[in-house]
């Protein structure tokens, strides 16, 4: 966890941001981790990481668009 004291930008936009890239990056390793335990035949596994990618996008998506109408009320 980022240290709010030693962040460049105190912006809650900002953070927002960085979340959103977190979750999405997060998605992105999820998915060579999905197919690794798919490769390897490990079910249980593979149904967990693959329930976490979903959450991790849906969470995305409600990020995404949680910055859209930010920013459209910020720039009027």
């Amino acid at each position: 966890m980022v240290d709010q004291s030693q962040s460049p930008v105190k912006d809650k936009n900002y953070n927002l941001v960085t979340v959103l890239q977190n979750l999405l990056q997060q998605s992105w390793h999820l998915q060579t981790y999905l197919e690794d335990a798919q490769n390897q035949n490990d079910t249980e596994l593979a149904e967990w990481l693959s329930q976490l990618q979903q959450e991790n996008l849906r969470a995305g998506e409600r990020g995404k668009k949680l910055l859209h109408a930010r920013l459209q009320q910020e720039n009027g």
